[in-house]
């Protein structure tokens, strides 16, 4: 018993360290895998780059098993403006259009394969300066369809569209015509989508729920830190042009050491004087809004920290891009690490002790203050890194980015269970899959609501969610 004290009590600063040592490793590894995927942006034929000047427009034209059919010509026609562009086998191309604004997107049928029909094959996509509008054609067999119009997919801003909305990366997994049965490919596809998201967002969640855990709080400025992270990423690698895995690690750091700063300044003192929890989230709400300004100072546009087109890449049937299954991967691990951590350490186990009874955790040598402080720099940390993967998944991204993601995040720790962080990765991958999959039935602009019926059904059956615990009393 002696001998666990004087390692929690007198060294959060070294388990502190490793826990970083450990994030960035993995964070490191993964991100130098993903590498070559921005050079080999160099081979494919694309003409034009989005920036802060630049609109883009891009034809996708995939066969029913999503993958690209060379040869087809489309033209691209707006005010002012008109192109042909050819399709490859290497990739989607894009055009450099002069205005922001609808452009119209026609398939040349006679350049289509024997037999084979796009549907559509027309269709309108909106471009915005700083992104690529992107209209995805669906090449078949058998007779053709009529003509209908559909809902294209664009470069969106995330403040606009959600990160699950695939807005912002213009892949064809949310190209689904909510007007018909889905297909099991459409179904399936919209699965990936759902494990993608659910991914990522309980990259953020697990956090926000250790918060809950060992202190009791309902920190509702974290979707601030995840936009910290993606922000970070915006201003390293699209301004600073540093590499990919070196403003990983320096994401992860800064946001830390944000952590760090909050629990130093207000969390520990307002500890000591033992505020109600209530206050403390009215904290949380102040500090949130006061974090609002400053990112929305530092930049109030649209951001891209990736600005080269996204690979689409196919595995097990499922087409993301290139960057999306990297994040994903990422993701995954550190999820894994953290399970590990929590489970096979001495820390893990000293901060399941405080979340499960402070007082008891005290009186065996824990030291609660330190446990909490760890806490908070991986809770702030684990969201920078969310922030920064979901900024190069989902392309586009504004400063109100964590007010959208705030509210499914709280919706995901309390359907797996408040303190859990087992619950909050269950939760966070329903709350994923159910956004996705209500895509393929039901308007995008309120498939967000399917997630907060699904908790409400399941907090009816089971109050202290899927993996939460009923409440101790005496």
């Amino acid at each position: 018993m002696t001998a666990d004290r004087p390692m929690i009590a007198t060294a959060p600063r070294r388990l502190l360290a490793v826990i970083l040592a450990a994030f960035a490793a993995l964070i490191s590894g993964a991100v130098m895998f993903a590498a070559p995927a921005g050079a080999a942006t160099d081979d494919i034929a694309t003409d034009c780059m989005p920036d802060a000047s630049t609109t883009c427009v891009s034809p996708i034209v995939l066969d029913e098993e999503h993958d690209p059919v060379p040869g087809v010509e489309v033209t691209i026609a707006g005010e002012g403006f008109e192109a042909v562009v050819t399709t490859t086998d290497e990739g989607p191309v894009s055009v450099t259009v002069p205005v922001r604004g609808t452009y119209t997107l026609t398939v040349n049928t006679d350049t289509l394969p024997a037999d084979t029909h796009a549907d559509p094959a027309e269709r309108e996509v909106r471009a915005q300066t700083g992104s690529t509008a992107r209209g995805a054609f669906t090449v078949g067999t058998g007779p053709a369809p009529s003509p209908e119009q559909t809902e294209s997919e664009t470069s969106a801003p995330a403040g606009d569209a959600g990160p699950g909305a695939e807005g912002a990366e213009g892949l064809v997994e949310n190209d689904v015509n909510v007007s018909s049965f889905p297909s099991f490919g459409q179904i399936w596809q919209q699965v990936g989508s759902g494990l993608r998201f659910g991914l990522l967002l309980a990259l953020a969640s697990v956090g926000l729920s250790l918060i809950f855990g060992t202190t009791g709080i309902s920190s509702f400025s974290h979707g601030e830190q995840v936009v910290i992270g993606a922000m970070g990423g915006f201003l390293l690698i699209n301004r600073a042009g540093l590499p990919i895995w070196v403003a990983a690690l320096l994401i992860i750091v800064i946001g830390g050491l944000t952590g760090l700063l909050q629990d130093v300044a207000i969390w520990r003192p307002l500890r000591r004087r033992g505020t109600p929890a209530a206050q403390l989230m009215l904290v949380t709400i102040g500090l949130s809004l006061a974090l609002q300004y400053v990112l929305q100072w530092i930049e109030a546009g649209s951001m891209r920290i990736i600005t080269s087109n996204p690979i689409p890449t196919t595995i097990a049937g499922i087409t993301l891009s290139r960057a999306s299954w990297i994040s994903m991967a990422v993701a995954l691990v550190v999820i894994i690490a953290i399970a590990v951590l929590l489970t096979k350490t001495r820390i893990g186990r000293a901060i399941r002790a405080v979340a499960d009874n402070r007082a008891l955790a005290s009186a065996t040598g824990i030291d609660p203050d330190a446990v909490v402080r760890i806490v908070w720099v991986s809770a702030t940390g684990l969201a920078a890194l969310a922030g920064l993967l979901i900024g190069i998944s989902f392309g586009s991204f504004t400063w109100n980015l964590g007010v959208q993601l705030l509210l499914l995040m709280f919706a995901a720790v309390t359907l797996g269970g408040l303190g859990t962080a087992y619950g909050a990765l269950v939760g966070s991958i329903l709350i994923g899959l159910v956004v996705e999959l209500a895509g393929l039935v039901i308007p995008s602009d309120v498939r967000y609501a399917t997630a907060l019926l699904i908790l409400i059904l399941v907090l009816l059956i089971r109050p202290q969610g899927i993996l939460g615990s009923r409440e101790r009393i005496g």
